[in-house]
């Protein structure tokens, strides 16, 4: 079986050894006769593939014990909601900064519960910079900060931790776990699995504890962090097997030398390609230069009559998921964790020989 190069924006790429042991673990996980899939989320197996997931994940981010980690359901969206029915007070407001598709449906689902302010926006430059700072109005009376670092669509990122006096709230949905990051200057982070921790179904929640216990009373159960957190995640049935892969994800990536092996190999990745783009007068990224995500590379053909051209070519050649999405439109390479080096060696040169055919 030959594995192809995929560069898809989510679900994404798993590791292959992480692959490799799913496979062999299947029918029969560590000679108990079952797979994880059919285990009781209760049982003492499944208990210490959680507790073992949540300590490794712990040790890669450095997480202080003042924080709790919950092994959650719904993806980020669902998070749009929770984010205001655990922090926003009835007629209080907090303020969000708008930067790109998913700041936007963040506030437009903040804005049901009470007053989501856009603090700052970037939709004047088409969502291809990050607001400077002296441009923000932040209120002295907000819940909270939300923003989303890195914008999967737009290709844009914050290549800095706002300083904030209030709690500040991340969507780090395709960035956590692609670089050592300090836990403690949030009050909450939240991430859809399927960019760089596992296959989509799992979302992980890291809340400081003290912002445990403010939720409306209106708020679902299954939406109160404190909730999870009393429950350690296991108020209803958790994602078993998305759980269970991520924690071997946890696995690799400590295996490969942590968060900062792993971000040299992903500033090496995306360098490589913006310089492709770059030194190309047929290939753009729509971006400013200190904006630029490493995690999702937009990029545009001079002559987009030959985008068509350009996917088909690319998918023959093995290089699967370029297109951009489609209320963008041109082209994407999303280089997550997982995403080997030689994909992306492979990329530039298919790039550079379509550049030499049709240019």
């Amino acid at each position: 079986m030959t594995r192809l190069y995929n560069f898809c924006a989510g679900p994404a790429a798993l590791p292959v050894p992480v692959l490799e042991t799913a496979r062999n673990d299947m029918l029969d996980w560590h000679g108990r006769g079952l797979s994880v899939m059919e285990m009781s989320h209760r049982s003492a197996e499944f208990v210490g593939i959680a507790e073992h997931a949540e300590s490794t994940l712990r040790e890669l981010l450095a997480i202080p014990d003042d924080y709790a980690v919950l092994f959650l359901q719904g993806g980020a969206s669902t998070q749009f909601a929770a984010v205001p029915l655990n922090l926003l007070p009835e007629g209080g407001s907090a303020d969000y900064l708008n930067t790109g598709q998913w700041s936007k449906k963040a506030i437009a689902e903040g804005k049901r519960f009470g007053s989501a302010r856009v603090a700052a926006s970037a939709e004047d430059t088409n969502f291809s910079t990050i607001p400077s700072r002296d441009s923000w109005q932040l209120a002295a009376d907000a819940a909270y900060l939300h923003y989303t670092p890195n914008e999967t669509i737009g290709g844009v990122e914050f290549h800095w931790v706002p300083e904030v006096a209030v709690p500040l709230v991340a969507d780090m949905s395709s960035t956590i776990l692609s670089r050592p990051l300090d836990v403690s200057r949030f009050g909450v982070i939240y991430a859809g699995a399927q960019k760089n921790i596992g296959p989509a179904g799992l979302t992980l929640v890291i809340v400081r504890r003290e912002l445990l216990g403010r939720s409306r009373a209106s708020c679902p159960a299954m939406l109160d962090w404190k909730t999870a957190a009393d429950n350690d995640s296991m108020y209803n049935t958790p994602p078993t097997f998305a759980l269970y892969l991520a924690d071997l994800v946890f696995n690799w990536l400590k295996d490969l030398g942590g968060l900062a092996a792993m971000a040299e190999i992903n500033r090496r990745k995306a360098q490589k390609l913006y310089a492709a783009i770059d030194d190309s007068a047929f290939y753009a990224n729509p971006v400013e230069i200190p904006s630029r995500s490493l995690m999702n590379v937009p990029f545009t053909l001079a002559d987009a009559t030959l985008d068509k051209a350009f996917l088909q070519e690319a998918t023959a050649a093995g290089l699967l998921n370029l297109a951009g999405h489609r209320s963008v439109g041109g082209m994407r390479a999303s280089l997550y964790n997982a995403v080997p080096e030689e994909a992306v060696d492979a990329l530039i040169a298919f790039m550079q020989d379509f550049e030499q055919r049709k240019g």
